[in-house]
C-alpha cells in the first residue's frame, strides 16, 4: 500500500513568556517565541535591563499579553484623578497604591519589587501578595502617575483603578464562604445518600447502592474542583517553585481519596470514602474560615485599643480644644504647633509652613506651602503653629503604618518569626515521609486501611497552630498594653522589650514635668510678654508649655522666623524684634545664679530682659520605680542641663546609678551605642525632643508624653506620662509574653505528636482528623487570649 501524503507530526509551540500556545502567531525573538508583541516586548524590556533572572524562577512565569487592551492612562494625568488617587505627593516624592489583580506567583512579586530597575524615576515598590496590592514610591519629576501605569501595563499588571472610595470588604471572605456552603451541602446530601451502606442492606439493594454510589462521585466534584480549589493550585505553585508547602499534604490527600473512591465506584468495587473526602474538606474550610475571622478581629482590636490617640487642637467656637484625630471631619479648622503631626489631608490658612515629611519619606528636609495649597496628612510642621482646614478623614491605622516606615525600624529579625519559618519549612517535608511509611506499613498489615490512614496522617498534622501562635500572644499584649497608656509600633518591640538589660532615662520631660509656678525675674512689658506667650505656645517642650500656661497677656501680633533649637531654646520675630527664649547659651551670657533649680532666659533685640524661674517636679512614684529596675538591671541618667540639678537627682536615683549632665543629643546617641558595644540591650526612655537619636539607637526607645499632639517616628513606643510608674510592670509582661509564646509553641507540638501517633496507628478517621486540625487552632488562640489576660491581671494587681 502507498502513501499519497507523508506523515505530519505536530508539535505544540508554547510562549516563552506566559507559556501559553501559540495558536494564531508565532513572533521570535533571540531564538525565543512568542504569542503576542505584548509578550514579546515584556521580554525585550526585562532583556534590556537584565531581569530575566526573572524566568528562572518560574518557567513561563508572565501573564498573557495576547488578550489585553492597551489603556492610554491619560486621565491619570489629570489634576483633580491625581489628588484623589495619591496618597501622597510632592516635588520629589508621590506614593500611589494600586490594585494589581493579575499578581499570582513569587515571580511577579520579584518583578514588581524591582520596578526600579526599568525606570529611574521608580524609588520603590512594596507588594502585599494576599491583597494584591503594590505601593509604589516614585519621583514625579521623572515619571508621571500615568507613566507609572503604563509600565505596570506593559508588564502584564494592569492596575485596576476606582475613583469612588472603596469599602473595605474582602472577596476572598465572600468567596471562602460560597466554597463552604457548596462543601456543606454536598457534604449533608452525600452523608444521606450514603445510608445504605451505614445501614449494611443486603445484595438485593445491589443496584440502588451503585445508583448512591455514582451520586456520590456526582457530588464530589464541587467539592473537590471547587471548593478544595486553592489547596490544589496552592500545593502546584509550590511544586513549580521546587518548594513544599503546608497545603502539599491536604492536596495529596484529597487527590489519593477522591481517585481511590472514583475507581472503587467506577469498578464496583466498593463505595469508596466520599463521605469522609466531602467532610474533609467541609470542616478544612471552617478552620481556615475560623482562621481568617480571628485574624480579623485582631485587626479591628488593634485598629482601636492599641493606636496612640494622637490628638490635635481644633477650633471650637472661639476656643481651641483638643480633639482624638479620628473625630475630625471634612471642614474642620486645627491648629498644629512646632514638631505635631499633620494628622490628616488639609489646606493650608495660615500665611505659610514648613512641612517635614520624613514620616512618609523617610527624608527630614522641610517642604514649603503657602495659604491655599493642598497638603497630606503625615507631615510633621517645623516653626511657628499653623491653622489648616480638614479636606479628608485620615484613619488612625494609616498613621501607624507611616509610624512602621522603613526608615524608622530596626533591621534586626524576630527571633521566632525565623523558628516559625524554619519549622513550617521542614514541617511539611517530614509529615509526607510519614504518611508515606504508614501507607506501606498498612498495605501491607490492613490494604483496605490503606488509604483512610494515609489521609489521616496527612491532615491532622499542622503547622497552622504554630504560625498562629506567635501574632496571637503578641497581639493581645500590644492589646493590654494599649489599654495601659502604652502604644508600640509593632509586635516586634515586644521580643526586644523582653531582652532588656539597661535603662537610660532624660531629665526633663520625663524624670521631671510640669511645674508649680513659673516666675518671671526681670523686665518685660506686658506687651513683650505676651510675645513670649505666643512664643512658648507654638513649642511642645515641658518648660515651654509651663511658661505659656503662667501668662495671662495675649497678643494678635504674627510670629515669623520661628526655629526651635534642640537643648539651647527657641527664638522668633515678632513685630521686626528678635527674640530668644531659652538657655543662657542662646543669649549669649554666663548663668550667675546655680542656685534657681531651672532658668529659661528671655532676650529682646540681643538685650537680656531677665530668666523665668521654674520648679519643675519629678513625676509621682518614679523614685520607687527606679529603686525597682536598679534590683535587675543598671540605671542611667542623661540631661541636657548642668549639674547644678545633681543634688536633687541623687535624692531620685539610686546610689549607683550613672548620671552625666551637659549631654548635647549626639552625645546621648554615643552613650547608648557605647553601652550596645559592651553588650548591653539598651532601653531609652526620653520625651522624644532633643534626644530623637538616642531614642532610634537604643534597642527599644520609648517616648514619654503628657501631650498626644506629639509624635515621635524615632520612637519604638509612646508611654502615656502618668504610666510612667509603671515601667517595670511593662517589661515584666513583655517577659511574660515570651513565656506564654513557648508555652503556645509547646502545645502545638505536643498536639500534632498526640493526633499523628493515634492517625499512624490507625485509631483515627480521615473526618475527625479534619474536626482536629481546626480545634488545635482554637486551642493556641484561646490558651494565649486567656494567658495574656490573666497575666496582664497579675501585674496590674501588684501595682503600688
Amino acid at each position: 500500500m502507498e502513501l499519497t501524503e507523508p506523515f505530519e507530526v505536530k508539535t505544540k509551540t508554547v510562549c516563552f513568556h506566559c507559556g501559553q500556545p501559540c495558536n494564531d502567531e508565532i513572533i521570535t525573538e533571540q531564538d525565543k517565541t512568542f504569542c503576542c508583541h505584548g509578550c514579546r516586548t515584556v521580554f525585550e524590556i526585562l532583556n534590556e535591563n537584565n531581569l530575566c533572572e526573572y524566568y528562572s524562577m518560574d518557567q513561563s512565569a508572565g501573564v498573557s499579553l495576547r488578550h489585553v487592551r492597551e489603556e492610554s492612562y491619560a486621565f491619570l494625568d489629570e489634576p483633580e484623578v491625581i489628588k484623589k488617587v495619591l496618597a501622597f505627593s510632592s516635588e520629589t516624592f508621590c506614593k500611589v497604591q494600586f490594585f494589581i489583580p493579575t499578581i499570582h506567583c513569587i515571580s511577579c512579586i520579584w518583578l514588581l519589587e524591582n520596578l526600579k530597575r526599568l525606570n529611574p524615576g521608580i524609588i520603590r515598590a512594596e507588594v502585599n501578595f494576599s491583597r494584591k496590592q503594590i505601593v509604589v514610591d516614585f519621583n514625579p519629576t521623572k515619571i508621571s502617575l500615568a507613566g507609572v501605569a503604563r509600565l505596570l501595563a506593559a508588564l502584564g499588571y494592569s492596575p485596576s483603578i476606582s475613583l469612588e472610595e472603596q469599602k473595605n470588604v474582602s472577596p476572598m471572605n465572600k468567596a471562602l464562604v460560597t466554597k463552604l456552603a457548596v462543601a456543606g451541602f454536598c457534604f449533608g446530601n452525600i452523608m444521606l445518600l450514603s445510608f445504605p451502606e451505614y445501614l449494611g442492606l443486603d445484595d438485593a439493594d445491589r443496584q440502588l447502592r451503585l445508583v448512591f454510589s455514582f451520586l456520590n462521585l456526582f457530588l464530589s466534584v464541587p467539592v473537590v474542583f471547587y471548593s478544595g480549589q486553592e489547596y490544589f493550585t496552592s500545593a502546584w505553585k509550590s511544586f513549580k517553585q521546587k518548594q513544599i508547602n503546608i497545603d502539599v499534604p491536604i492536596a495529596v490527600g484529597l487527590a489519593a481519596l477522591f481517585l481511590r473512591s472514583g475507581f472503587d465506584i467506577i469498578t464496583h468495587y466498593g463505595p469508596g470514602y466520599l463521605d469522609s473526602l466531602a467532610g474533609l474538606v467541609f470542616f478544612l474550610l471552617i478552620g481556615r474560615w475560623f482562621q481568617s475571622k480571628t485574624y480579623d478581629s485582631l485587626a479591628f482590636d488593634r485598629d482601636y485599643k492599641s493606636y496612640f490617640p494622637l490628638a490635635v487642637n481644633k477650633k471650637v467656637n472661639a476656643d481651641w480644644r483638643p480633639v482624638v484625630v479620628h473625630t475630625l471631619e471634612k471642614g474642620d479648622i486645627i491648629r498644629v504647633r512646632n514638631m505635631e503631626i499633620i494628622p490628616a489631608d488639609s489646606h493650608v490658612l495660615s500665611a505659610e509652613a514648613y512641612i517635614d515629611y520624613s514620616f512618609v519619606t523617610g527624608e527630614s528636609k522641610p517642604v514649603f506651602v503657602k495659604a491655599g495649597d493642598f497638603i497630606y496628612g503625615g507631615g510633621r510642621l517645623i516653626g511657628q503653629p499653623v491653622e489648616f482646614v480638614v479636606e479628608k478623614k485620615i484613619s488612625q491605622s494609616h498613621l501607624t503604618s507611616l509610624w512602621n516606615n522603613d526608615a524608622f525600624q530596626k533591621k534586626e529579625e524576630s527571633h521566632y518569626k525565623k523558628i516559625i519559618d524554619r519549622a513550617a519549612q521542614r514541617f511539611s517535608w517530614i509529615v509526607m515521609g510519614v504518611a508515606i511509611i504508614t501507607a506501606i506499613y498498612w498495605y501491607i498489615a490492613a490494604p483496605q486501611q490503606m488509604w483512610l490512614v494515609f489521609t489521616s496522617v496527612l491532615m491532622v498534622a499542622c503547622p497552622c497552630a504554630l504560625a498562629l501562635a506567635a501574632p496571637f500572644t503578641f497581639g493581645n499584649m500590644l492589646r493590654v498594653f494599649g489599654r495601659n497608656g502604652f502604644y508600640l509600633k509593632n509586635a516586634d518591640v515586644i521580643e526586644r522589650l523582653a531582652a532588656i538589660d539597661a535603662v537610660v532615662f532624660d531629665k526633663t520631660g520625663t524624670v521631671t514635668h510640669g511645674t508649680s509656678e513659673a516666675r518671671f525675674v526681670g523686665i518685660l512689658s506686658e506687651e513683650e510678654l505676651g510675645w513670649v506667650k505666643a512664643m512658648t505656645s507654638s513649642s511642645t517642650h515641658p518648660l515651654s508649655r509651663a511658661i505659656s500656661k503662667s501668662i495671662a497677656h495675649r497678643t494678635s501680633s504674627p510670629i515669623s522666623n520661628f526655629s526651635e533649637i534642640p537643648s539651647k531654646g527657641i527664638q522668633a520675630t515678632i513685630e521686626d524684634h528678635d527674640i530668644k527664649v531659652g538657655s543662657a547659651a542662646l543669649v549669649g551670657i554666663e548663668d550667675q545664679h546655680k542656685e534657681v533649680k531651672s532658668k529659661v532666659f528671655v532676650s529682646v533685640d540681643g538685650e537680656v530682659r531677665g530668666y523665668f524661674a521654674l520648679e519643675t517636679s519629678v513625676r509621682q512614684g518614679l523614685k520607687n520605680l527606679l529603686d525597682r529596675i536598679n534590683i535587675k538591671w543598671p540605671v542611667y541618667l542623661l540631661s541636657g542641663d548642668t549639674a547644678q540639678e545633681e543634688e536633687r537627682m541623687k535624692s531620685v536615683f539610686p546610689a549607683n546609678a550613672g548620671m552625666h549632665f551637659n549631654q548635647s543629643p549626639l552625645e546621648k546617641l554615643h552613650f547608648v551605642s557605647n553601652l550596645q558595644h559592651n553588650g548591653y540591650h539598651v532601653m531609652m526612655v526620653g520625651d522624644g525632643l532633643n534626644d530623637s537619636g538616642a531614642l532610634k539607637q537604643s534597642d527599644v526607645g520609648i517616648a514619654v508624653t503628657d501631650d498626644t499632639g506629639v509624635f515621635t517616628p524615632a520612637s519604638d513606643g509612646i508611654l502615656q506620662g502618668n504610666e510612667l510608674k509603671y515601667l517595670d510592670r511593662f517589661l515584666k509582661l513583655s517577659r511574660k509574653s515570651i513565656t506564654i509564646l513557648k508555652m503556645a509553641f509547646g502545645i502545638s507540638f505536643f498536639y500534632n505528636i498526640i493526633t499523628l501517633g493515634f492517625a499512624v496507628s490507625g485509631h483515627l478517621s480521615p473526618l475527625l482528623a479534619a474536626i482536629l486540625m481546626p480545634i488545635s487552632s482554637i486551642s493556641v488562640v484561646g490558651f494565649s487570649t486567656l494567658a495574656v489576660n490573666w497575666a496582664a491581671r497579675g501585674v496590674t494587681k501588684s501595682k503600688p
